[in-house]
Formats: structure tokens, C-alpha cells, sequence
């Protein structure tokens, strides 16, 4: 979590996670939810906005814009970073 993300989740800037064991393959959109659930501290409307990441998340997945990986249908892989940065600023 960078540019300000951080500060929903008590200001740390990088998880390492196992996710549990499921039926079907892990994707973007499950592992958002469970962002929600275990990780989001405070504030879920500034980091959420439906099933999906606020318009000015941007979302990167191994150094890539997830939207060249198929956001939120995106099959995680084994080791796969995902980084969230906020390019929201106030002023």
C-alpha cells in the first residue's frame, strides 16, 4: 500500500499473506474481500467502492497495471505482488 493507502491499514505499507485454502482459484475480486475482512482498518469507502477498488487506487499486480491482467477476474498466482497506491491527494 503506497501514496496514502496505508493509513486504512494502520500505516503498514506491505503484508505478507497466505490465504486460506478454497475451492476455486483465488482472483482480485476475492482477495479484495478479504482485504475488506483482515486487513482494512478504518475508512472502507476510501479504499472501496463496490466489489471493486475507489477510482484513483491504482492497482498493480507483479509491476503491472492490472488492467493488462484482467482486473478483478485476475487468477492469483503463488508469489504474485499486488501493490495499491492512492493517487488521491488532498489539498
Amino acid at each position: 500500500f503506497r501514496g496514502g493507502a496505508e493509513l486504512l491499514f494502520d500505516g503498514v505499507k506491505k503484508h505478507q499473506v497466505t490465504l486460506p485454502c478454497q475451492p476455486e482459484p483465488w482472483d482480485i475480486r476475492n482477495l479484495l474481500k478479504w482485504i475488506k475482512q483482515n486487513l482494512l482498518k478504518e475508512r472502507p469507502e476510501l479504499f472501496m467502492q463496490g466489489e471493486s477498488v475507489r477510482p484513483g487506487i491504482l492497482v498493480l499486480i507483479n509491476d503491472a497495471d492490472w488492467e493488462l491482467m484482467g482486473e478483478l477476474d485476475y487468477k492469483l498466482q503463488d508469489q504474485d505482488n499486488v501493490l495499491f497506491i492512492s493517487t488521491l491527494h488532498g489539498g
